[in-house]
């Protein structure tokens, strides 16, 4: 027993002299790993402390590794800010760092004034500084700064890299530039996946449904891989159009490749069935999923509410509720709208507080449901009071509302203050012209009608008639709504 103590006392002793002549003989190794090891905040600030005291901190690679790992520990990025501004020397890697990681942090802002920073160091961006610097402009909305950065990209001859065509097609796409963002995709010798992807997205987004299918059919025809990412801006598209078959092609398409496992393709799945006028088929997929988040519950109850099945709506919040979800605003909008198609004010009033109970804040969707439910209801003067102690202004759609519950209850007087309010705010909206020489129409006042029908003439406000584009036995047809044929006709 004692033999074995000497022999394991001999064998630390060994390690310990061995791994003190490996410090001694190359200690920037021995402390790169170290850093490279280390875990925890305060090991890794005596480490710091040891390089200090040993004159290392000066070596650029060990002060470039102490900046990345202390950046790791989000509460300790304020010390790897400073380990940064007091290194001796920087190199690129240690300037995309400090870029990255005040980018991924939530401060595009002091990411982009490193980066003007490095430059006036006379420093030139690679590769993976632009990237980091645009996707910055985009999270900001800065479509200025970020033509900038494309213009340094041009510059430096970085342009035609996929990691800088990628994030420039990401700025654009997120500030609505879509055609900016074709050019660069176009210009582009080569494109991966991502380009794909970003590009058949943006015209989804941009509500450019079409374009986003024909870019799709030219990325198949180049036998670019598919991944949920991609499905979720398709089925973005096919719910814009409105084409259910289509859609259910997809669905399929996605379910032999198992994407439709994924959750964003699930939601998309629903969100598509509902907007297609596909409701069974979305309570369908959404019963097979193997994963739901509040999105999932959300697209499902606001499918269930705007389409007048109170009863499945409710029931499914309370079944949400039950599972320990929170309901965001628009689990909310899908109750509120329940509410309204049956005038359940004391219900759509409950929903209203359990908004505050949850903070989730009322937003102009949320009231103009609670407006519409009053005014159904005939409480106009409760309804218009309502409007007017909101505490943002109300927009065309509240007061639009409200108009309807005046149409319905043949109120001419709140009619024709909102009426003006309307005008005020959407002059040229045919609609609301048309609603109020209807209500006046309604209770006999044909030359109160007549007058609001000449001052659209002398307005030159034209009306549109309202259509819908619907899907019958895989043809598309857009058809003229039965109340503005008829009021066409005469």
């Amino acid at each position: 027993m004692k033999d074995r103590r000497n022999a394991i006392k001999k064998l630390r002793s060994f390690v310990c002299s061995l791994a003190y002549s490996t410090a001694f003989q190359n200690p920037i190794s021995h402390y790169f790993s170290l850093l490279h090891s280390s875990r925890d905040g305060r090991n890794l600030q005596e480490i710091h402390a040891r390089l200090l005291r040993n004159g290392l901190y000066s070596n650029v690679v060990l002060s470039s590794k102490l900046v990345i790992v202390y950046s790791k520990h989000k509460r300790l990025l304020p010390d790897s800010y400073s380990v940064f501004l007091h290194m001796p020397e920087r190199n690129i890697y240690s300037w995309n760092i400090m870029i990255g990681e005040f980018s991924r942090s939530g401060f595009p802002e002091r990411s982009i004034g490193l980066f003007s920073q490095m430059r006036r160091a006379g420093e030139d961006p690679d590769i993976f500084t632009l990237p980091l610097v645009v996707r910055a402009c985009a999270s900001l909305g800065d479509l200025r700064r970020g033509k900038l950065a494309h213009g340094v990209a041009v510059k430096l001859g970085l342009e035609m890299n996929v990691f800088v065509t990628s994030a420039l097609v990401f700025l654009y796409v997120n500030l609505g530039k879509i055609s900016e963002a074709r050019k660069v995709f176009d210009e582009m010798p080569q494109r991966d996946a991502v380009l794909w992807t970003s590009m058949v997205g943006g015209y989804a987004q941009s509500g450019e449904p079409l374009m986003a299918l024909a870019m799709f059919r030219e990325m198949m025809g180049r036998v670019v891989e598919l991944d949920g990412v991609v499905m979720v801006s398709l089925l973005l598209a096919l719910s814009q159009l409105g084409w259910l078959r289509h859609g259910k092609a997809v669905h399929g398409w996605s379910v032999r490749r198992c994407l439709w496992l994924d959750l964003s393709v699930g939601n998309a799945l629903i969100d598509m069935y509902i907007k297609c006028g596909g409701l069974d088929w979305a309570h369908r997929v959404f019963l097979c999923m193997p994963e739901r988040d509040v999105i999932s519950w959300s697209a499902l109850i606001l499918g269930y509410g705007i389409n007048g099945h109170v009863e499945t709506a409710l029931n499914l919040f309370d079944l949400m509720l039950e599972e320990g979800m929170v309901p965001n605003s628009v689990t909310f909008l899908g109750v509120l709208s329940a509410c309204s198609h049956t005038g359940m004010v004391e219900k759509a009033w409950e929903f209203s507080n359990m908004m505050k109970e949850y903070g989730v804040p009322l937003q102009l969707m949320h009231y103009a449901c609670m407006v519409d439910v009053l005014g159904r209801v005939g409480n106009l003067a409760e309804a218009e009071r309502f409007i007017n102690e909101m505490p943002m202004k109300p927009d065309a759609a509240i007061w639009g509302a409200l108009l309807g519950g005046c149409r319905l209850h043949g109120n001419i007087e709140v009619a024709e203050r909102v009426t003006r309010k309307l005008f005020e705010l959407e002059p040229e909206r045919s609609g609301y012209y048309a609603l109020m020489a209807n209500i006046y129409a309604a209770r006999g006042r044909f030359n109160d009608a007549e007058r609001i029908w000449s001052f659209m003439r002398e307005r030159n406000v034209s009306k549109v008639p309202g259509h819908s584009l619907i899907e019958l036995n895989g043809c598309h047809s857009s058809t003229a709504t039965v109340a503005s044929l008829a009021s066409e006709t005469g």
